[in-house]
């Protein structure tokens, strides 16, 4: 009898190592190329949202203002406002509620091409004057926790007449029942303007109400990261951040030359013939930008309205959001 001898496997051979390391590679490779394409995915669609999300908001800051633009209480013109404030280069023109810098080239913080407006007017609400001052340099007494603070700038008027000045106390310090404004002249110790003139037009009844100045710059700025981003400035104070990867703004004023409340074209500012107390309406374009480059894999062209059409190389998610808005004090 013949015993049968088993032969046992003892490893592999060169070949089928060579074999599982090939497919070895080809599955890592595989899997590389899937955590690649899933997170360059959630890379576009985290700055895409964004992207949006941002453009949301900066045009909500924009459309607020400018739907205000022109506002002065129940005036609703300034012919007979007096302006009490020391000369200032902000407020010496406050009646020209809408000024407009077109492709800025002067030397600033505001990047280079891009416009540049102003709005002006009064906003918030707006408290009545509580008593009838004795004489017309009288400190003015307004409904308690009014909202009115040390160096606001605010217009009192009772829909006939308007007086602007500063106010240089703490109106809810030392009072009961009521805030307090007084207008001294000069500007010691506060900031300017401060108040040329004491005396007011006249003394302000109880239906008269106070309305803080409102005059918004926006413009656009590198941020401390070097991120284009919208800023705004009030009544000429340092500018403040507001919304970043804001690369362009563009604005046309739509001009109504007929008195029928509807614009019959759209200038840019400074346009020859453009009379800026005829505008009724704007036209914003922001050209958004995602924080991050490389997103893309071809160059995206993008054209903002009046403008030529540009293609960056840089990769970055680009957008142009446009919106026209009323300027609803100039309307019917």
């Amino acid at each position: 009898m013949k015993t049968a001898i088993t032969k046992h496997q003892q490893g592999l051979t060169l070949i089928e190592l060579m074999i599982a390391i090939v497919l070895g590679l080809f599955i890592m490779a595989g899997i590389i190329g899937l955590f690649i394409n899933s997170k360059q995915s959630y890379r576009i669609q985290e700055n895409s949202s964004r992207l949006q999300e941002n453009s949301r908001f900066a045009m909500f800051f924009i459309t607020k203002d400018l739907r205000m633009a022109d506002y002065w209480g129940c005036l609703g013109t300034t012919e007979n406002i007096d302006n009490n404030l020391n000369a200032d280069a902000t407020f010496n023109l406050f009646t020209n509620a809408i000024v407009g810098e077109d492709n800025n080239a002067t030397v600033d913080l505001t990047i280079d091409g891009t416009d540049v407006i102003t709005i002006k007017g009064t906003f918030g609400s707006a408290p009545y004057v509580t008593q009838q001052p004795a004489t017309t340099s009288a400190s003015i007494k307004v409904e308690d926790n009014s909202g009115l603070g040390l160096h606001d700038i605010v217009l009192v008027t009772d829909c006939l007449d308007g007086d602007i000045f500063q106010i240089t106390n703490d109106p809810t310090v030392g009072n009961a029942g009521f805030d307090n404004l007084i207008h001294n002249i000069g500007n010691a110790g506060s900031p300017t303007p401060g108040n040329t003139d004491k005396p007011l037009r006249k003394k302000y009844g109880t239906d008269a109400q106070v309305y803080k100045l409102n005059f918004a710059t926006y413009s656009i700025r590198e941020n401390p990261s070097g991120q284009p981003s919208l800023y705004r400035s009030i009544n000429g104070g340092n500018a403040s951040e507001l919304i970043e990867g804001v690369e362009n703004m563009q604005i046309l004023y739509g001009e109504d030359t007929d008195n029928d409340k509807t614009p019959n074209y759209y200038l840019p500012a400074g346009s020859a013939g453009l009379n800026m107390n005829n505008v009724v309406s704007i036209k914003v374009s922001l050209l958004m930008r995602s924080v991050e480059e490389n997103l893309t894999s071809q160059n995206i062209p993008y054209t903002i309205p009046g403008q030529v059409t540009v293609t960056p190389t840089d990769g970055a998610l680009r957008r142009v959001f446009t919106s026209t808005i009323a300027i609803r004090n100039r309307l019917p």
